[in-house]
């Protein structure tokens, strides 16, 4: 690997919206390291890619500190650098607090709320020496109430975390960013009705504007952007 190779970290990157951070960005010629609770899946996805030297599958859990810090090692051990972090790993239980079952919210809180910190907590100190990036993959939930919803809960918790760390680690030269999806056809919907949500964005359109994000020129930090597909309302 050669010194200049830019050097991503992407959670949650065997399915959906990670998967297709993960191939846009191999597809530029970067390094990526993809981290998922499902190791076959992991297997699969760099199967499917053909299993390019620049790509890393490192199975864990992103509400475990141990599992994250030692993604972010292999990551440097493997590539000699970091350059940024995408924290997606994230589901939603899809109840509310007055008729849900409690017993799925307390992983939902841990992977969509602790998550992205732990990421953050982990990659920091490599962010610093490369004057890195930070993407947050939170949701139009987290800016538009809807009654109960807890996982929207979670994501008014990661657009906080976006801007409390923005404040901490801008001065250090490490951007941050909030992307915010609405509706997006991913696994997220999995045995779930969605023929009355209309049209729903695709996570390579999502992709784009993460990639995006990660690809402003130096001293620019884009911090906030909200995705919704033509259409939704809310």
């Amino acid at each position: 690997m050669t010194d200049d190779l830019r050097v991503t970290l992407v959670t949650g990157g065997g399915t959906g919206i990670g998967a297709a951070v993960a191939r846009r960005l191999l597809e530029a010629g970067e390094a990526v390291a993809v981290t998922g609770r499902r190791e076959e899946r992991l297997h699969a996805f760099a199967k499917e890619l053909g299993e390019p030297e620049r790509l890393l599958t490192i199975p864990g859990n992103a509400a475990d500190y141990a599992d994250v810090s030692g993604a972010v090692d292999a990551a440097l051990a493997r590539f000699g650098r970091l350059d940024a972090v995408v924290a997606n790993a994230g589901f939603a239980t899809h109840d509310t607090v007055a008729d849900g079952d409690p017993a799925g919210w307390t992983d939902m809180v841990l992977t969509n709320v602790l998550g992205p910190a732990l990421l953050i907590r982990a990659s920091v100190d490599a962010l610093r020496r490369s004057r890195g990036r930070i993407v947050l993959v939170g949701s139009v939930a987290g800016f538009v109430p809807t009654p109960g919803n807890l996982y929207g809960a979670t994501k008014y918790a990661v657009t906080g975390l976006a801007e409390n760390t923005r404040r901490q680690v801008t001065e250090w030269g490490v951007g941050v960013t909030l992307i915010a999806p609405g509706r997006v056809e991913t696994p997220f919907w999995d045995g779930r009705d969605v023929t009355s949500l209309g049209h729903m964005l695709t996570a390579e359109q999502i992709a784009g504007s993460v990639v995006w994000a990660l690809g402003q020129p130096e001293g620019v930090d884009v911090n906030t952007v909200v995705v919704r597909p033509v259409g939704q309302p809310n």
